[in-house]
């Protein structure tokens, strides 16, 4: 057993250094724009937490959204078990790169027939064997090579695909959180709206008892009121889907999950965007694609790896006896030690189709990730161009919002004091809450916008951090 075992490893040293079949990877280079149109004076590094991005806007109800997410998501636990499913099956090819060693103890009672047709006396008799069989692929042309290097990057890639589907999660809550935030101040303005309609109403109904308004001042009252009640019925609505969608994300139920209304002041950071070449280094998604091209080329080597010859060890060593207390004697010793080729002379063309196969399973890969490069360098200027508009719409905004409350106000004031109608309070007042609305929904949509390019740049996350 000790020889067997000996010429097994002797084996394995002469063979290390064997030739390794296929094409080395080498990282594609991808054209990087210079800088992002618009983009001047936001060329220095990002300065976001690598794990907690989301602390920049300092909401402590949103970094515990953010906890409960990470901590309890679904299919942020169904990414990681993924990834240790890789990591596992990376383990397990690089076990073929040792001979396979088994023990395989048994023990017979048999008869021999009398009336066999073979000349022998009827006999009994018992066989104890503990043999320890082995066996070792030679990698004399890297096929194990190869497969182990395909399947760490498989394994790389499913990791850096978690950092991806957790870069997502947490962009999500934010993104819902801030939207349901942005629901709370529609349905706060709408509600001192509706306030201010009854009030309204009573108003002009006395007038009307008084001879001082007509029956049309108070249906138009009416109108607007029901309006109002109607707007805030429907926001709240929209808050509920929102809050649900938000329970799914936290790894909570619904019907359990509430989060209190509350007008809440969020400012967005001043995020530097980098350099468009250093973006490929700080995406997991491009990172995991990139990954996955490695082991798609990897498995081309496998597949040409098949025309070769395959050479395996095999043997066993052991003991064998007909009785159990001769069992470990010297003369019970047993043992087998051998090669053998298996040399692929007629495939059917199933080795070339494969070869073939695997080639443009690489080419797709290719194309996968240079398109996962290009969307991520639109995903950075979209966000960066939506961003400084937003900003030119906020300040106008602000200015009609400025603008429709002093209206609202003086044709209050001018038909109280009876110069103009009921109607030009209507209309005043109508365009001061579309725009409180729209400056409302403005501020969720540029905390959001935010949130769209801090997960474009990869959220803080890198491949060294990531390592």
């Amino acid at each position: 057993m000790k020889i067997f075992l000996l010429s097994l490893l002797s084996a394995s040293t002469a063979f290390a250094g064997a030739l390794t079949i296929g094409r080395d990877y080498q990282r594609p280079s991808v054209p990087a724009p210079a800088d992002y149109r618009g983009g001047e004076g936001l060329a220095g590094r990002p300065s976001l937490p690598p794990s907690s991005w989301w602390t920049l806007f300092n909401s402590p109800v949103l970094d515990d959204l953010e906890s409960q997410a990470l901590s309890a998501n679904q299919d942020l636990k169904s990414a990681a078990a993924r990834a240790e499913q890789s990591a596992a099956a990376a383990g397990i090819v690089r076990g073929a790169f040792w001979p396979q060693v088994a023990a395989v103890p048994a023990a017979s009672r048999s008869q021999t027939s009398r009336t066999s047709a073979i000349a022998y006396p009827q006999a009994l008799f018992n066989d104890f064997t503990v043999p320890v069989q082995a066996s070792w692929e030679i990698d004399l042309f890297g096929r194990v090579r190869r497969l182990s290097e395909s399947a760490r990057a498989d394994a790389q890639a499913a990791a850096y695909l978690f950092d991806s589907v957790r870069l997502s999660l947490t962009a999500a809550v934010a993104v819902d959180y801030f939207t349901l935030r942005g629901l709370d101040q529609e349905l706060a303005i709408l509600r001192q709206t509706a306030d201010l309609r009854h009030r309204e109403l009573d108003l002009v109904s006395a007038q009307r008892r008084s001879g001082a308004a007509t029956e049309l001042d108070t249906a138009r009252a009416e109108t607007e009121l029901a309006t109002a009640q109607a707007d805030s019925a429907a926001v709240a609505a929209r808050r509920e889907s929102v809050q649900d969608a938000l329970a799914v994300l936290v790894g909570r139920d619904a019907p359990s999950f509430t989060l209190p209304a509350s007008v809440e002041n969020i400012t967005a950071p001043s995020i530097p965007t980098g350099l468009p070449s250093e973006l490929l280094q700080r995406r997991p998604d491009i990172a995991s694609a990139e990954r996955t091209l490695a082991a798609a080329n990897a498995r081309i080597g496998v597949a040409k790896a098949a025309f070769f010859p395959a050479i395996s060890l095999t043997g066993s060593a052991g003991y064998d006896s007909g009785q159990s207390g001769q069992l470990f004697k010297a003369d019970s010793r047993i043992w087998s030690f051998g090669p053998s080729l298996y040399l692929p002379i007629f495939q059917g063309g199933r080795n070339k189709a494969d070869y073939e196969r695997v080639k443009a399973a690489f080419d797709e890969n290719l194309a996968a990730y240079r398109q996962q490069v290009l969307v991520a360098f639109r995903e950075v200027q979209e966000s960066l161009a939506v961003l400084k508009l937003l900003s030119e719409q906020s300040e106008a905004q602000d200015r009609a919002v400025a603008s429709a409350k002093r209206a609202a106000e003086l044709a209050q004031l001018r038909y109280r004091s009876g110069y103009v109608s009921y109607l030009d309070v209507v209309d005043a007042q109508r365009t001061e809450l579309g725009n409180e609305r729209a400056s409302a929904q403005l501020s969720s949509g540029r905390l959001n916008t935010e949130v769209a390019l801090i997960k474009a740049l990869g959220g803080g996350w890198s491949i060294r951090s990531a390592n």
